[in-house]
């Protein structure tokens, strides 16, 4: 058996430039700071509950960590809604073929469920995943493995027969602890995120094939 494990920000959709809006936006009207996404980029692939822990902490804000969750989520969900976002070039694709090859797939996202959920309705390609693991629902966020350990557990196939798809330095650091092989995807929507411990790195989506992807789980 193997199968195929997806992180989604930055692979499926290209959202990151959305969660640094957004994120952004919370900082300036909710606390009154304004940062960069350069500051941001180190918090991709991360919880929005452990993002927003360590910045509480950092800058010892009075907000909790449910009220600054509550306005970026609700912000993200909107503009998700509300605007014509495509997905990743090349992405939907590769889905299809490897769905159609029988292959297992799953999703182990950072982000909500809510938000996961929402992205995949909107692409109409919830039915072509086995399982949707977000990392709120594991003890521990990446760069931890739990996330991607748990969507193992639940598709019935050893982490080992497994490939994960990346763009984030959080998220390869995550498989590679989850004893996964991880193809990182260098978006440069995702900030300036090191791939290096990927066992293979693209530049586009496009240039994975199902050949790839079977050749690594060997």
């Amino acid at each position: 058996m193997k199968a195929v494990i997806f992180d989604m920000d930055g692979v499926i959709i290209d959202s990151e430039p959305i969660h640094f809006y957004v994120d952004k936006l919370v900082l300036s009207k909710i606390v009154g700071m304004e940062v960069t996404g350069e500051y941001l980029e180190k918090y991709v692939g991360m919880t929005n509950p452990e993002m927003w822990k360590a910045i509480i902490q950092e800058y010892r804000l009075q907000q909790t960590v449910d009220e600054l969750i509550e306005h970026q989520l609700s912000s993200k969900l909107k503009i998700l809604n509300e605007t014509p976002i495509q997905p990743i070039s090349g992405i939907l694709e590769l889905l299809q073929n490897l769905s159609d090859n029988h292959i297992p797939l799953g999703i182990a996202s950072s982000s909500p469920r809510r938000f996961i959920e929402g992205v995949l309705t909107k692409f109409d390609i919830r039915k072509l995943f086995n399982t949707v693991v977000s990392g709120e629902e594991v003890e521990n966020g990446k760069p931890a493995p739990d996330v991607y350990i748990e969507a193992a557990r639940i598709l019935g196939i050893p982490p080992e027969k497994c490939t994960v798809i990346e763009d984030s330095r959080n998220g390869v650091l995550a498989s590679k602890r989850a004893g996964m092989r991880c193809i990182g995807y260098q978006n440069l929507n995702s900030g300036n995120q090191d791939l290096s411990s990927s066992d293979h790195i693209v530049g586009s989506i496009t240039e994975i094939t199902i050949e790839m992807l079977i050749g690594t789980l060997k």
